[in-house]
């Protein structure tokens, strides 16, 4: 511009061609940064992808170790119940053999101990 140019604005003139060029960096500056975000946007979104590609597989996966980890446990379960089973059948039996034999085993050892008493009071007289 020039100075004739210049001395024919009016003042309000001149605001006006200011306030214009100042809006038209604010936009610039503002396409700018969109422009940024976008781009950010979108390297977000592609390792969300990616992530999400990557983490499915593993999540079914998981499912599936949990699956056989529960088979596993029902069988453990299974063999547990077994066990405490025969354990109680061998604890009720041994009680019952016990029951059965501890009188006739005393009485054995009670007569055994009578007739060695016997037996020797025999030899002295």
């Amino acid at each position: 511009m020039t100075a004739a140019v210049l001395a024919e604005m009016s003042a309000s003139d001149l605001a006006m061609v200011i306030v214009t060029g100042c809006s038209i960096v604010a936009v610039v500056a503002v396409l700018f940064a969109l422009q940024r975000i976008l781009i950010a946007v979108r390297r977000v979104t592609r390792t969300l992808d990616e992530l999400n590609a990557q983490a499915l597989p593993l999540i079914e996966e998981l499912a599936d170790s949990l699956a056989e980890a529960n088979e596993e446990l029902a069988r453990v379960d299974r063999l547990v119940g077994s066990a405490e089973s025969i354990s109680a059948t061998v604890d009720a039996t041994s009680k019952l053999a016990y029951r059965a034999l501890s009188a006739p085993v005393i009485k054995t050892v009670a007569i055994r101990s009578g007739a060695t008493r016997a037996a020797r009071r025999m030899r002295r007289e």
